[in-house]
């Protein structure tokens, strides 16, 4: 049986691909909503070349798909195309969103296509 639990540590520098098999990142950190003990979402790096340049995405933890086989062939999918990617809300690591409210939660969540935040609260 495999473990539905994965460490945070396991997933940060995760290279994720799309459904073309294409390279469109790597997860670089979650955020963790503390106040009900959930991933609010893992943050995405994208672009950019040896941290130069990069841009960084906010993407709901449920956009994700796990592979569960170990090993070599083991990766993490995220349905989305790269183009749809670079248009999408980001930020950059000296910029990082205000989390103070709900407003940029629910502008990634509804970007792709969870609805509100305020549902998972």
């Amino acid at each position: 049986m495999t473990s539905r639990l994965l460490s945070s540590s396991s997933l940060s520098g995760t290279n994720i691909r799309n459904l073309k098999g294409e390279n469109i990142g790597e997860i670089k950190d979650l955020m963790i909503d503390w106040k009900n003990g959930t991933v609010a979402y893992a943050v995405l790096s994208f672009g950019g070349f040896l941290g130069l340049g990069e841009k960084l995405f906010a993407i709901p933890l449920e956009a994700f798909n796990f592979n569960e086989h170990h090993g070599i062939d083991a990766h993490v999918v995220l349905d989305i195309d790269k183009e749809r990617l670079e248009n999408a809300p980001g930020f950059d690591k000296n910029n990082m969103p205000n989390h103070a409210d709900n407003t940029f939660l629910d502008t990634i969540y509804k970007h792709y296509g969870y609805g509100s935040y305020n549902k998972y609260l």
